[in-house]
This record gives C-alpha cells, structure tokens and sequence, in this order.
C-alpha cells in the first residue's frame, strides 16, 4: 500500500466523512484516506443535539424509506457494539396548547403512517398508552400516539403546562452519543485500512473529465475516488472540480446548563412545543428591550424544544430554538447571540413552567452550535458529481448524525457500482436536472427542519 496512492480520498473527518469510510470498507474498498484539518468529529459534529427520529413530511416517502434504513443501520451497530453509543427510543414528544392545533397532530400522524413512519394510535381516554422506557431501543413500538386525554398527558408528562391539550408522542425516535458513534465507526473503518491524514485539499487533478488525484498538503495522492464530506464547506470544495452545490448554511446553537432545580425530568423525551411563543417579560424588561431588541417582544416562532443530557447523575438539559434561519456565510469559530440562553430558557418555560424558576437567576449556560448545511427543500446529497469518480456526501443540515449511515451507503453504493435502494435519485444531485422536480421545488411546504 504506497502513501501516494488510495482507493479513495474522502474530504471531511466529520460524521459523514467517518460513515462513507465505513461504508466503503464494508463494500471492500479499503484504502481508504480521510482528510481534515482538525480532529476528526470536531467541526460540526460534536454541536448536534444527537436525536434521530423517522418522522418527516413529503412530498413522497423517500426521507422515511431512508431514516428508516439509517435508523436501522444505527441499531446493527448498537447490537454488535454491545451499544456503546447509547441509543435510546424515548421518542420526540410534540405538544401543543391550542385547539386548533390538534386536528394538524393527528394529520400529521396519518401522513407519517402513509409514508411509513409505523401504525397511529389515538388515546382519546385513558387506557392503552404505552410508555417510552429510559434507555435502550429493542422491542419498542413505531409510528406515533395522538393523545387528547388530559389525565393521560398529566400522567405521564406532568412537567409540560396543564394548558396541554395534546401531545404526539413519535416513537421510532430518540438520540445517541454522537461523539461514541463516529469513533466506533472511525475505528472499524481504520481496522479495515482507512487512514487518516491531517491537512488540506488544496485542488484535484481532474484531466479528461474524471479524478485522477488529490493535492493534499502540497502531495499528490493518486486516487480513482473523491469524496466530497466537507460538511459547511462543501461548497467551496466543490468548486474546486468546478461543481456548483445548490446549497446554503444557516448557523445554529444549543444552550447547555445543569437543570439543578429540576424543571425537566431525567426521564424526558425529546419535547417540542408546536405553538408560536410570546415571551413572558416583566413591564420594566418590555420598556428596556423596545429599542433595539424589539423584536423579541412579538411573537416568535413554533419550536422551541429540549431534552435532558448525560446518563447516571447528569443534571444537564439542552434547549434549541432556531428563531432566525438567515442564510450566512460559515465563519469559524461561530459567534452567538449572548441573549440566546435567556431567550430559549423563556421560550421553553411556555412549554415546561418550571423553567421559569431560573428568570431571576439564569443559570451558567454552555452556548455551541454551528451550521446547518442545507438544500433548499432540506434535502441531502449522496451520490455522483458531474466529474467521473467525484462524489458528495453533504447537505445534512441538522440531521447529520441520524442520516450519516445511509447517506454514507448511498455514496459507497455508487462508488462501487452496487445496486441503489429506490429512494436514491431523491438524493443525488441529478434530482436537479429534473424539470417535474424544479416543479415540484416551487411548491415544497414542510421541509421537515425543527
């Protein structure tokens, strides 16, 4: 095996990057090279909330067939690594305050049933619900319980506003050390060949229409492959084989802090609130935000949602509420609004009332995040470029760690002339060419972002 040569070069050491190795070495292609600048999961991957969940809109059932597909690869890996990564099922709780709201819950649930998200049931009185267990993923239910009784809800979520008056509780759902997943990956990855190489990407040598290597750190590194995994920039390392990605990047944050006074329980799914907010200000902190900060007066978005962090004696939640998805240029590090923490703490208590105990006192929050890298309907990409032996991996917006395990395959698929699953042309950047799909584009509604 020389050092100046490679199966495939794949750009990127984050959780997509990490993934497609896997998935290439799975499929035989061994010598494989990773190349990053920085440690491997360190740019954007370890900013993720780290859930996963099966439940996306349409149009059609490709996003389902394809999380479904992750989701299954996620608990191959769970069963053979004796779970190293923790995952859970506790599911992605959606509750809702207003009545009005509850026809779109159960709406909602029947589309995701169609699309193959796993059976609905409604629990209109007390009776069959079935609880979420803690930890662990085997033998759980799918689909999603529509529950309107008011004692059930009160039951088994007391901690959400007794102005609840529904809750959608999906179940092929929940989250995961992303941070343990991406190195049990990078490590099988490694015991199969791959290597991994600090430095740069600095151009391609793409004679006669098609890869014939890499400039990395000032060397040539002859390869038949490329992969494009650069996560936010993808988009600059495709113009380097003088490929335009229809991609963006919006920045995105978390708020972390020790919930020492409780307001959410260890045992908590994923909570959502699905009503706009208005945040609860005091009259002397409505006059001195009226200037500059008005915005944060009126009503903001539907959203807000939280989840307790950490096993054993963690007290810490995590809180996210991405209020403004202004495209922006990605700069690193990123900076964050420093009112972030206040204002997903208010918008939260909307939801959880017990939050509102830290509004005379905030606690000391960890602030990070970074960008989610996005097509305009929120879309991934995986699958060819227009070079010959090109290929991307990228546009995984905030769904990174739950879709990195198809979209990984997907590209090792393509790579290696494997036989594609029928949802893969929803993935590959040649959906673009299709005049039906632009159609399609001016009319897309939910693109599945929380």
């Amino acid at each position: 095996m020389s050092t100046h040569t490679a199966e495939a070069v794949i750009c990127g050491a984050g959780i997509a990057g990490i993934a497609t190795a896997y998935h290439l070495a799975r499929r035989g292609v061994t010598d494989v090279v990773l190349v990053d600048e920085r440690p491997p999961l360190s740019l954007t991957s370890d900013k993720s909330t780290e859930c996963y969940r099966n439940w996306w809109p349409g149009p059609g059932d490709a996003m389902v067939a394809a999380m479904n597909r992750s989701i299954d690869l996620l608990e191959e890996l769970a069963r053979e690594s004796g779970n190293v990564f923790g995952l859970n099922r506790r599911g992605y709780l959606y509750a809702t305050a207003d009545p009005a709201r509850v026809p779109l819950l159960t709406r909602a649930a029947e589309e995701a049933e169609a699309l193959g998200a796993g059976p609905v049931r409604v629990h209109a009185v007390a009776g069959e619900y079935r609880p979420a267990p803690p930890a662990g993923f085997e033998g759980q239910p799918t689909g999603a319980d529509v529950i309107t009784d008011r004692a059930t809800i009160r039951q088994h979520f007391p901690y959400l506003t007794e102005e609840t008056v529904a809750v959608l509780h999906a179940r092929r759902c929940g989250w995961f050390s992303g941070q343990q997943l991406g190195m049990y990956l990078l490590e099988r990855a490694r015991d199969k060949g791959a290597r991994l190489v600090a430095g740069r990407v600095e151009g391609l040598d793409t004679r006669g229409g098609r890869v014939h290597a890499v400039i990395v750190n000032g060397r040539r590194l002859e390869t038949p492959r490329f992969v494009n995994a650069a996560g936010p920039l993808v988009g600059p390392v495709a113009a380097l084989l003088g490929v335009e990605l229809p991609v963006f990047c919006e920045k995105h944050a978390k708020v972390a802090f020790a919930d020492d006074l409780g307001a959410m329980p260890r045992t908590a799914p994923m909570s959502i609130w699905i009503d706009p907010v208005r945040l609860p200000w005091s009259e002397e902190e409505r006059r001195a935000l009226a200037g500059e900060h008005a915005r944060l007066l009126g009503e903001l978005p539907p959203g807000v949602h939280g989840r307790p962090e950490g096993a054993g004696e963690s007290p810490v939640v995590l809180l996210i509420w991405t209020y403004d998805v202004a495209p922006v240029p990605p700069t690193f590090p990123p900076t964050f609004d420093p009112a972030y923490p206040e204002v997903a703490i208010r918008g939260i208590s909307r939801m959880v009332p017990a939050f509102a105990r830290y509004f005379a006192r905030l606690p000391r929050a960890v602030v990070d995040g970074g960008y989610y890298t996005k097509t305009r309907e929120n879309r991934f990409l995986a699958g060819p470029l227009p070079v010959e032996g090109a290929f991307v991996c990228g546009a995984l917006s905030g769904y990174g760690l739950m879709a990195s395990n198809v979209a990984g395959e997907l590209v090792a698929a393509h790579a290696t002339g494997a036989a594609l699953p029928p949802y893969a042309p929803a993935f590959a950047l040649a959906r673009y060419d299709d005049p039906a799909y632009a159609a399609r584009l001016e009319r897309w509604g939910d693109s599945g972002q929380l």
